[in-house]
């Protein structure tokens, strides 16, 4: 039953509606248009379904891959490959999963291959051949949304969703805004798909504008659980003061303090070197370790890389300049909504995850998967979730456009108390940044410091659930301190619960690996967050 009152519509989407709604229906519904999603609409259209994938940006220029220059993780199935496996999984602190990875290096091969056959203008190689290893980012967003037309799926560009819909028993579509009509819009579907990327904290880096964890916030309203949050401290070098997280060219560079005198990185982790030298003081860096050669190439390749040393007249071969760390938070992270089966399904019927929105423990561990592995498993993860979603969907059959539905959406749209103007949606968002932002904060943790940030989220969240709301435009913004606040919350939950160091999550007062701790943490809840092992069992600590 589809109940088309303007009542109706005014729950679904909170304030006054000016024009007619956007009312929709589909099999599969994809949400985000980045190369997850818009695999994901390739897959579920290839099984036969009909699709509609709404982007908060716009589909082929928005998320962190469109403005980037990829690589990808592209071995060849033998002895090779197992190799590549083994040697990776001694770096990811004992959480992958070997299985899974090579599943995600067949379906990333077979892809590359037939995005190679469709005509994807690879770069060629000194034999003449496609190198399937790199993507463009620009290029290959622009020949992914020509894709996703030519598959027959219906794109609503610049439609970000608020909230998903359920039945009580499955997911059952989502709600959001048109922002250029600024008219609710509903598709009614018979399975959703998220690809909505991951979260940067309100972090200043390339393509991350729309990264504020609404994915995860829309999930853990339908049910679903996170896992390996704790993961969510990755820094990218950035010369200072621009938003370029792009990392190639750092492996020819080296860093100086103030006065000139070396950072050493020799036997260790560059990140940390140089986040303790920004806690003392100004980080430079400088490329003087490429040769004249390798300058060529990587002007050629990363021409994007050098934007801001032209605009300042630096010559980054040949004179310092200012460098500081950007948070990536999951971007570049590990932790997501968590996969209960082989088909990226969420454990919630009818809800799937693909991409950055989906954690990546079990292919990257503890470590970031950098560009190339995280560019994998979104064509993999994209295509399998796609498929899933179709096969639930068409399980439904005509019972899918019958159901009665209802919107799970809650905090910064319906406050369980009194609504409050002072309660400012822009402010909270600023919260967020003071805590999940700096060095001493998240690059390197502490149980006091993880407290204290603890404290200020959970009272903003308390102020936001009892009293944001929100109409028109200003829901969707409402909606990102929600999601921001609630990734925070999970993030620094799950650091407390491991009470150790490992990969990316450093804690100064448990510096060691804890063997017993070799497992995923899963972080559930939104009002009280629980975290819990893999295994049901508390944590060591309880946060």
């Amino acid at each position: 039953m589809v109940d088309n009152e303007p009542a109706a519509w005014r729950t679904a989407v909170p304030g006054r509606v000016d024009v007619d709604p956007l009312e929709l229906s589909a099999d599969v519904l994809v949400v985000g248009g980045g190369p997850a999603g818009a695999w994901a609409a390739v897959a579920a259209a290839d099984a036969g379904a009909r699709v509609v994938l709404v982007d908060k940006g716009y589909l082929g220029t928005s998320g962190a891959t469109a403005p980037s220059n990829t690589g990808t993780w592209f071995v060849p199935p033998g002895e090779g490959r197992r190799a590549a496996i083994e040697q990776r999984g001694r770096r990811t602190g004992g959480l992958t999963d070997p299985r899974w990875i090579d599943r995600m290096l067949d379906t990333a091969w077979d892809t590359l291959h037939r995005l190679a056959a469709w005509g994807y203008p690879f770069p060629i190689d000194a034999e003449g051949k496609p190198y399937l290893a790199n993507l463009r980012g620009p290029d290959y967003m622009h020949f992914m949304r020509r894709r996703v037309l030519a598959a027959g799926v219906t794109v609503l560009d610049h439609h970000p969703a608020l909230e998903l819909l359920g039945d009580g028993d499955a997911v059952a579509g989502a709600v959001g805004l048109d922002r250029q009509r600024n008219r609710p819009w509903r598709v009614r579907a018979g399975a959703v798909v998220l690809a909505t990327g991951g979260c940067a904290f309100g972090e200043r880096i390339l393509g991350a504008a729309t990264s504020t964890g609404d994915g995860y916030l829309m999930a853990a309203e339908a049910g679903a659980v996170m896992s390996g949050m704790e993961f969510s401290a990755q820094y990218a070098f950035t010369p200072k003061p621009s938003a370029l997280n792009k990392g190639l060219p750092f492996r020819w560079a080296t860093f100086t303090r103030h006065d000139g005198a070396p950072i050493s990185t020799a036997g260790r982790d560059r990140h940390t070197a140089v986040a303790e030298a920004l806690l003392e003081g100004p980080v430079f860096a400088q490329y003087d370790r490429a040769a004249p050669e390798v300058q060529a190439w990587l002007r050629r390749g990363q021409p994007n890389c050098f934007l801001p040393h032209e605009r300042n007249g630096v010559d980054p071969f040949a004179e310092r300049w200012p460098l500081t760390l950007r948070c990536e938070g999951t971007v570049r992270g590990v932790g997501g909504i968590r996969l209960v089966d082989d088909e990226c399904a969420t454990g919630v019927p009818g809800l799937y995850a693909a991409g950055d929105a989906a954690s990546r423990e079990r292919l990257t561990g503890a470590i970031s998967g950098g560009g190339g592995p995280n560019s994998s498993w979104a064509i993999a993860s994209g295509s399998w979730a796609g498929r899933a979603a179709a096969a639930f969907a068409a399980r439904l059959g005509g019972r899918s456009a019958d159901r009665a539905v209802k919107p799970l959406g809650e905090a910064g749209l319906r406050p369980s108390g009194a609504a409050r103007a002072d309660v400012d949606a822009r402010a909270i968002a600023g919260v967020v940044r003071e805590e999940m932002l700096p060095l001493d904060r998240n690059f390197f943790r502490r149980e006091a410091t993880l407290r204290r940030s603890l404290d200020r989220l959970d009272a903003c969240w308390t102020e936001l659930r009892r009293h944001l709301t929100a109409a028109g435009v200003t829901a969707v913004k409402a909606r990102e301190a929600a999601a921001l606040t609630a990734t925070s919350r999970w993030a620094y939950r799950s650091a407390l619960a491991r009470t150790e160091s490992r990969g990316m999550h450093r804690r100064r007062d448990r510096p060691e690996l804890d063997p017993a701790l070799t497992c995923s943490l899963h972080a559930s809840g939104l009002d009280d967050v629980r975290v819990v092992r893999a295994d049901g069992r508390s944590p060591a600590v309880a946060p």
